[in-house]
């Protein structure tokens, strides 16, 4: 029996050796990091390293780095009460903090006004790039680390924010990138930790997963790691438009995420494509939400253009640097099977 093929890294990336072994490392550190006895130090010492490790590998040397519990939070910390703009390609977590006004013109981003605005570097779903202007307010960078050169220092954006679980790092840890000395408002408050920003004890282990991971994730990008991954994903696009040549490639015509690949299959509902790879043994995701029982179309596709029918038959495949050429012509292959199997029905 084959075993199982994971594809859905956007979602999720599998922890990474490099974060398993500090965490470990981590768990047998008893202290508390706001104790100032030798067992609290020893804790506040791997908080730091990782504070290191992210700024380091974010070219964020000159900037603060305040740890949260992932992306949403952060969104919350660096939007809330600010009254900034953005467009429909955002994730909900942002979507909640701003005016959803800015234009989507050929899956570009129109801004206006930069320091008043929100850009994602990169969309989860589709894997489409954007390329964020200079003065711009905020971005979410939760999907290009480790998947695109990046650098705080170099990309002229105010502040940045990441999610560990998207580059190998433990879920529920994150990071917020701001000037240094940045008056950011706590949403968190109690014991003043992370210079004041966000209060709670700092999730020790947590937070050594996250600077081994973003460590590693880096180096591997730099290795090369993703320009292999860019090329099983075209294999995998070829395999796919060989068999159903009225797919459509969402972005394919723009700088995308090398690992990326959101597809529309006209026709065959995008929920229903995820449970029958499911059942097929392949882990994938679709481009519509289901809630209550009920499919719905892509916010992000229907903000690029497609209507509700296109919109709610996509399907999002995402590759990692464990990916091999044998595990995309599978999922291709086996794909295919269904699709036909289902039009035979």
């Amino acid at each position: 029996m084959n075993k199982r093929v994971y594809l859905d890294h956007n979602a999720t990336t599998p922890l990474r050796a490099e974060a398993k072994a500090a965490m470990r490392d981590a768990m047998d550190v008893v202290g508390n990091p706001s104790s100032v006895h030798a067992e609290g130090r020893a804790a506040k010492a791997i908080v730091e390293k990782a504070r290191a490790q992210v700024a380091e590998a974010m070219g964020a040397g000159t900037a603060d780095i305040v740890f949260v519990s992932g992306a949403t939070e952060a969104a919350a910390l660096a939007l809330a009460g600010r009254g900034l703009k953005a467009s429909g390609l955002e994730h909900e977590a942002v979507l909640g903090w701003v005016d959803a006004t800015l234009p989507v013109v050929d899956g570009c981003v129109v801004v206006d006004d930069p320091d008043a605005s929100v850009v994602q570097l990169a969309n989860s779903e589709t894997g489409i790039i954007q390329k964020l202007p200079e003065g711009l307010a905020v971005s979410d960078v939760t999907q290009a680390v480790g998947k695109l050169p990046l650098s705080y220092s170099w990309a002229g954006v105010e502040i940045m924010f990441l999610a560990g679980h998207k580059f190998g790092g433990p879920k529920g840890t994150g990071a917020i990138i701001i000037p240094q000395g940045y008056d950011l408002q706590a949403r968190l408050t109690g014991g003043g930790q992370e210079m004041g920003r966000r209060s709670g004890t700092e999730n020790v282990v947590g937070l050594a997963g996250l600077g081994a991971a973003i460590t590693a994730a880096v180096k591997d990008l730099a290795d090369g790691a993703m320009d292999r991954v860019a090329k099983l994903r075209n294999i995998l696009e070829k395999a796919i438009e060989d068999a159903a040549p009225n797919a459509i490639f969402i972005g394919k015509e723009r700088e995308r995420l090398p690992n990326t690949s959101c597809f529309i299959a006209p026709d065959w509902k995008g929920e229903t494509q995820v449970m029958a790879m499911d059942l097929a043994g392949f882990a994938v995701s679709a481009g519509s939400a289901c809630s209550s029982g009920k499919v719905k179309a892509s916010r992000v596709l229907q903000a690029l253009g497609y209507d509700d029918d296109m919109a709610s038959s996509a399907l999002r495949v995402s590759l990692g640097v464990d990916t091999s050429e044998k595990d995309v012509l599978r999922f291709a292959e086996a794909w295919t099977k269904k699709r036909l199997g289902r039009r035979a029905a």
